[in-house]
């Protein structure tokens, strides 16, 4: 029997859909077991978030700046076949929670000489996020061996705007005529009910032990579809927030009121830099790309995970 930890946060809910949806012909099969880990902070990040509580965690998530985790359910020397790590982005980042996970101890004896896979819920934005997940899974003696990316297909304004309402009021889809203006905030429904069919292919791979071209197998069914021009407003857009999140670190920690002034600042930044600066930059950026396909496609294909 091949057994599977699944190690994960979620603090709307709907990572946890994707990660049954993606597990679900592994449960189904009988020469798996399948075990689940769910991180949880000693202080618990509220949903719905106030909008000061959202903003109050963006130089942690940045700096990776880690909180206190519950003790895990699992011993960490635990033999696991296979491990399952899926996270969501906060301010180009892993979450706290995950980032807290794997700079622990845990996760390095977790991690020593298994295959990892990981799954990401994201609103359109994760390749920064995944280059420090890789490293710390590397770090920890772990292979990386795939990579499925789910995310809001929404054109990017109109996600940012939904995305925030879900965050602060708890509501994925409004009423009235909001609801016929705006489309339902995160993964569809239909994205997340199909990953099934990554789950499918995993499974072939884990009852053989052999992952090699298995992240060929899920690009191909669409796992993974890096978009260009959002990663290089991304790149930049991480370099930034890295500025942002020393000054504002340098005010006080998590919750004091010296920095309140700060982060009202970088809000104000944040929705300047979305709704002015980015449809600007990525027209440029687009053009850019054209211009220069060979170098874009070896960015495809490396943030594919099949470079």
């Amino acid at each position: 029997m091949k057994k599977v930890l699944v190690i994960y946060y979620s603090q709307t809910g709907q990572l946890t859909e994707i990660i049954h949806a993606v597990t679900s012909s592994l449960k189904e099969d009988e020469e798996f077991m399948l075990e689940f880990e769910e991180l949880k902070p000693k202080n618990p990040y509220p949903f719905p978030w106030s909008g000061k509580q959202f903003f109050q965690a963006f130089p942690e998530s940045v700096a990776g700046i880690p909180c206190e985790l519950e003790p895990l359910q699992h011993n960490p020397d635990e033999h696991f076949n296979l491990i399952i790590l899926a996270y969501q982005i906060w301010y180009l980042s892993p979450s706290i929670p995950i980032n807290s996970f794997l700079q622990s101890d845990e996760a390095k004896r977790i991690f020593q000489g298994k295959p990892v896979v990981t799954i990401i819920g994201s609103r359109n934005m994760w390749a920064m996020a995944h280059e420090v997940v890789k490293e710390k899974i590397s770090n920890g003696g772990g292979t990386l061996v795939g990579n499925i990316v789910l995310l809001d297909k929404a054109p990017n304004l109109i996600s940012v705007i939904t995305i925030i309402r879900w965050l602060v009021k708890g509501e994925r889809e409004g009423k009235g005529i909001w609801g016929r203006l705006f489309p339902r905030a995160g993964v569809s429904e239909a994205d997340v009910r199909e990953s099934s069919k990554y789950g499918t292919v995993l499974a072939d791979a884990c009852r053989r032990n052999d992952y090699q071209g298995l992240q060929e197998k899920w690009v191909a069914l669409g796992a993974v579809s890096p978009d260009p021009v959002l990663i290089s407003i991304e790149k930049r857009g991480h370099m930034m927030f890295k500025i942002w999140a020393r000054i504002i670190l340098k005010k006080g920690p998590y919750g004091d009121p010296r920095r309140d002034p700060w982060l009202k600042l970088f809000k104000y930044y944040l929705f300047t830099v979305i709704f002015l600066v980015s449809p600007i930059a990525s027209v440029i950026f687009y053009l850019v790309h054209v211009m220069n396909s060979k170098k874009t496609r070896k960015l495809i294909r490396y943030y594919s995970g099949i470079a």
